[in-house]
Parts: C-alpha cells; structure tokens; sequence
C-alpha cells in the first residue's frame, strides 16, 4: 500500500521503521515502500552556520572530487605562474636588475604575461564555481558527484559565466572606487549569478537581476558569511605563507598552489551552498527540485 507524506529531505536518513533512501522513495524494515514528496520547506531565514555546516560537509563527503576540481583550475595555474616567477627573479638576480628593469621590452613582456595569468586564473575561478555548483546540488541531493559531469557543466556555461564574471568586476569594481560601501551592495546582490545562471539557465542579465531577488533581504548575512571565509582565508595564508617563506623553492610553489586550491574550492562550494539556502528560504525549494535540470 502507498501512502503520501512530506518530508524535510536533506541526505538519506532513517523514519521510524523506514529508511529513506531517495527524495522519493523510502522502505521499510519489512519490505513496505510509501512515497515521499520531497520539500525543504522554508528555514525561515538565512543561517551562516547553517551554510557553513553544508559547505565543510560537501567538501569533506566529496574530498577528491573537490581536490580534483580545486588543482585543475586554481592550483595548477598558480603553480605555473610561480615557477615563472622564481625563473624569472632568477633571472634578473643572475644578471643586472636595473639594466633588465629599465628595458621597456622586457617591461611589456613581464606585463603582459602577468595580465595573460589574470585573466585566465580569472577564467578558471568562474568554471571552478560551475563545476562545484553541479557538485554541491549533486551531493545535497544524496548522489555522488562525477567529475566529467561537473567539468562538463563548467565547459557548458562557460561563455555566460564569463560575461558575468566580466559584468560584476566592472560593476562592483567602478562602484568601490567611487565608494567602497556601493560596490560591496552590489557585489552582494550579484554573489549568486553564477549559480543561477548554472542551475536556471537565465542568460547574463536574467542571472544577475535574479541573484538581486534572491540575495535581497540577506545581504548582512551574506557580507558577515564572506568576511568570515575572508579572515579564514587570511589566517591559513599567513600561517602557509611562512612556510613558503622558510623553505622556498619548489616546496613553497606546490604550496601557494596548495592554498590557492583550498580557498577557491570554500569560496566556490559556500557560494553554491548560499544559492541552496537562499532558494529554501525564500520560496521553500527543494534540493530535487533543484536537480531536475540536469536529469
């Protein structure tokens, strides 16, 4: 016999005598299936322990996933641009600083490689919140994350994630300069484009007009969320950042690299945590909702 109940679904769990095992099946210890309709419900409001408990458990459930993702497109990138770096300051000490410095031609090479890393480091950063927004649903919806999938959905989305990446710099960046407080509201209210343009394929503006609907409310929860990933992030590159100093070398490259790939892959999977709660809050969706765009 069926019977309908609603659940607040999560990740696989226990019900008395039954054992959910999907959002929309559950069986009992003796053989009996009732059907579920899976709903999240409403939280209520926005909860920073909350998105962090979800951040740290779907980094710590899909650890190689995340390491895989976090060194393909944060930390070899940073690690190639430092061994140019040490080669290059090699370089100049072997020779005559002043004499390579004063070279306009050296000058523009140096400067246009730098702004080649910027923007391709720029360009991996936003495929790297792609990939872990398809991750992170993935996970919460009690599945385990492939990695061609979600590198899939990076290379899918890639062309409108940069107009955005693009759009946001800009806006936020000529508003900071103005004022810095204008620039940090919009930066907030856009935080989340990136994974509504991967999850409701709305197009560059329709992404961020709607990451405004969805962050509008939240906003001083959303600045005291990344102001506690940014301190973290200072915290583990001041104490990293001292080893480097003390070995140097390679050892301090694979290291940079190494920080580089654990603070891309918070930012990126607590951003893509806070579109999930933001979407739960607000309208009260639900995780297998949120999937059913990629079955």
């Amino acid at each position: 016999m069926s019977k309908q109940l609603q659940v607040h679904w999560t990740r696989p769990f226990k019900l008395g005598k039954f054992t959910c095992v999907s959002p929309k099946r559950c069986s009992g210890d003796s053989g009996e299936n009732i059907m579920t309709t899976a709903t999240l419900g409403r939280p209520g409001r926005f909860e920073i322990g909350r998105v962090f408990n979800s951040t740290f458990g779907v980094i710590t459930r899909n650890l190689g996933l995340c390491i895989g993702l976090a060194l393909l497109f944060s930390g070899l990138p940073t690690f190639l641009f430092q061994l140019w770096n040490e080669a290059h300051v090699a370089n100049l000490a072997s020779g005559d600083p002043n004499l390579a410095l004063n070279d306009p031609n050296v000058v523009i090479r140096d400067s246009l490689f730098t702004l080649v890393f910027v923007l391709v480091y720029f360009l991996m950063s936003l495929m790297l919140q792609s990939a872990l927004v398809r991750a992170t649903i993935e996970d919460l919806n009690g599945k385990k994350p492939e990695f061609g999938d979600s590198v899939q959905i990076a290379l899918r989305c890639l062309l409108p994630t940069i107009g955005i990446g693009i759009l946001v710099a800009l806006g936020a960046g000529l508003a900071s300069l103005a004022l810095l407080v204008p620039g940090i509201i919009l930066w907030l209210g856009w935080c989340v484009s990136v994974p509504v343009l991967v999850q409701e394929r709305l197009g560059v503006f329709g992404s961020m007009s709607r990451s405004r609907a969805l962050t509008k409310g939240n906003r001083w929860s959303l600045f005291g969320l990344f102001v506690i990933i940014t301190i973290l992030a200072i915290v583990i590159q001041a104490v990293l950042g001292t080893v480097v100093y003390l070995f140097g070398g390679i050892i301090g490259t694979v290291l940079s690299a190494v920080v580089s790939a654990v603070m891309s892959t918070i930012m990126s999977t607590a951003t893509a945590v806070t579109y999930v709660e933001l979407r739960q809050v607000k309208e009260g969706t639900s995780i297998d909702e949120l999937a059913e765009i990629f079955s």
